[in-house]
């Protein structure tokens, strides 16, 4: 017959979030340390059961019933290229253009992007055509930029955990489209959220964009998984980039249609009006005509399952 030893359980009732529980496990006598509640609080369903509903410009909105179509090219490379494609997918029936001017690379040597004057293009690009514009911000100097040109402010997957970043979007009065990371689990995709709605800004939209996993057979894995989970842990609306996702323009439809059938409340896609010139993501943009289809299926899969595409007003 085994003596066990006898232990004590301790429980920290009232927790907020802000105990770290490191300062317990480095304590002498002490075992485990185990949470009972999660680590994040104002994005949790706990705090706001209801999902959080964004209003967007021109009487759009993100997180209900409609699922918002974000499409446009990786960046904007000249005036030609950014109103032919706004002009395209407009025509095909997203409400949002997606385009960098300021492009983080991993090569130093790729294009980085026109900065001001990608802002300037997006700007005459939305007057032009009504299409909310969507663009990233890779600093907190040029979130500011952003801001004044963005309807919806993106933070990337490569500054997801930029914490400094993520503080100054939560104050950037701005909506803020936060980018899962490559290597992040959901659980740092929701406290990433916090910093922004602790800092007083509520309109936070999720992105699962792809994370890295050990098949080669493209450029990421799409975690469909993610979209259901979140749904399930937060309140916030998650939309779902299978352009990133994927890597691989042949894939994009399929994971797009996965995205809306697990209840994403929106999509990034990337789409160019001539692909094999792209400066930047060539490969996994879909050609006009693709997107097109594409749009056409993604309208019969919301109506299935009591959705619809947002329309422009």
């Amino acid at each position: 017959m085994i003596d066990a030893k006898p232990r004590t359980a301790i429980a920290l009732l009232g927790d907020d979030g802000r105990v770290d529980p490191a300062r317990f496990a480095a304590l002498a006598g002490v075992e485990e340390v185990v949470p009972l509640t999660r680590p994040y609080r104002m994005v949790a369903r706990e705090w706001r059961p209801e999902p959080t509903v964004i209003t967007l410009p021109r009487g759009l909105t993100v997180g209900g019933t409609e699922v918002l179509v974000i499409a446009g090219p990786c960046s904007v490379e000249t005036e030609t290229q950014i109103r032919a494609t706004a002009a395209l997918v407009k025509r095909a029936g997203a409400v949002a253009l997606r385009a960098g001017a300021f492009k983080p690379r991993t090569s130093p040597y790729a294009f980085q992007g026109l900065g001001k004057e990608g802002l300037s293009l997006l700007k005459a690009v939305r007057e032009e055509t009504g299409l909310l514009i969507v663009t990233e911000a890779l600093d907190e100097a040029g979130l500011d930029l952003v801001a004044e040109v963005a309807d919806i402010v993106q933070i990337g997957a490569r500054n997801m955990q930029n914490s400094a970043l993520l503080k100054r979007a939560g104050r950037a009065g701005k909506p803020v489209l936060l980018k899962r990371g490559l290597t992040a689990s959901v659980t740092d995709l929701l406290l990433a959220a916090e910093y922004v709605l602790s800092e007083g800004n509520p309109d936070v939209m999720l992105c699962e964009r792809g994370i890295r996993g050990l098949d080669g057979s493209s450029r990421t894995f799409f975690d469909v998984n993610a979209i259901a989970s979140v749904k399930s842990l937060s309140h916030l609306p998650i939309l779902a980039d299978p352009s990133h996702g994927t890597g691989r323009r042949e894939l994009v439809p399929a994971a797009a249609r996965a995205g809306i059938a697990a209840g994403a409340d929106g999509l990034l896609i990337e789409v160019h009006v001539n692909p094999e010139e792209a400066l930047s993501d060539g490969v996994q943009s879909l050609y006009p005509e693709q997107f097109g289809l594409l749009m056409q299926e993604l309208r019969g899969i919301a109506s299935a399952i009591g959705r619809t595409i947002a329309e422009r007003t």
